[in-house]
């Protein structure tokens, strides 16, 4: 989650603790200049800030982080309550599937925690047999810091198990990560842009070592 959403749930929560405590504390002494219609309004904006506070801790109880990667489990499933929906659309806006179809998870921090940005280069080292296990394909997306598609000279905006990545001799897939193309490594590069960028991955019909929460997604790790 952005620090910007961050720093705007804890004005949000700021300023609704004011006009609450406000109204308990000095009901009385500003009662004479209260309206019905201010109040109304006041009580609107209110609780839209307390539910947006609220779905952004909830958010961060739920949501589970490995490696840098951040994902949820039970996204999708019919259940779910409206808070529980509420976070998930914290960090996975858009429509998705409940995770026996589909799981997601996303990055903007290397392994290390630094914000991702072209100007370094990074590997995603999959060891042999480490690839996401699934019964479909599974997808890495690259996207610029405003989630958008990187123009790129080989027009090439993910990698999956359907792009033809080459092993190492260990059987083990290296994912190059970075601005410029990876010498001798092409097959396997995903263009980056040359600022803060983000990344998604899906996983489509995943395999029972995901839906147990057993399989650990490789960390972005930076080049030295």
């Amino acid at each position: 989650m952005s620090r910007t959403y961050t720093y705007l749930a804890a004005l949000i929560g700021v300023v609704c603790g004011y006009f609450i405590i406000s109204s308990f504390v000095f009901g009385n002494f500003l009662s004479r200049a209260r309206t019905v219609p201010s109040d109304v309004v006041q009580g609107i904006l209110i609780g839209f800030g307390l539910a947006f506070v609220t779905a952004q801790i909830y958010a961060r109880i739920k949501a589970t982080k490995v490696n840098g990667w951040i994902t949820m489990f039970g996204l999708g499933e019919p259940g779910n309550g409206m808070l529980l929906r509420a976070a998930h659309a914290q960090l996975f806006p858009g429509p998705v599937n409940v995770p026996q179809e589909a799981m997601y998870w996303w990055t903007n921090v290397d392994g290390a925690g630094h914000t991702l940005s072209g100007v370094r280069d990074y590997i995603m080292h999959f060891p042999a047999g480490g690839l996401p296990p699934n019964n479909a394909f599974w997808s890495i997306t690259m996207g610029t810091a405003k989630n958008h598609f990187v123009p790129n000279p080989i027009n090439r905006y993910s990698v999956s198990d359907r792009s033809g990545l080459a092993q190492n001799p260990d059987g083990s897939v290296d994912i190059y990560i970075q601005h410029a193309a990876p010498a001798g490594h092409e097959s396997n590069w995903l263009p980056a842009p040359s600022g803060i960028f983000i990344l998604w991955l899906r996983v489509y019909i995943p395999g029972e070592a995901i839906l147990h929460g057993k399989y650990k997604v490789p960390p972005v790790a930076e080049v030295s």
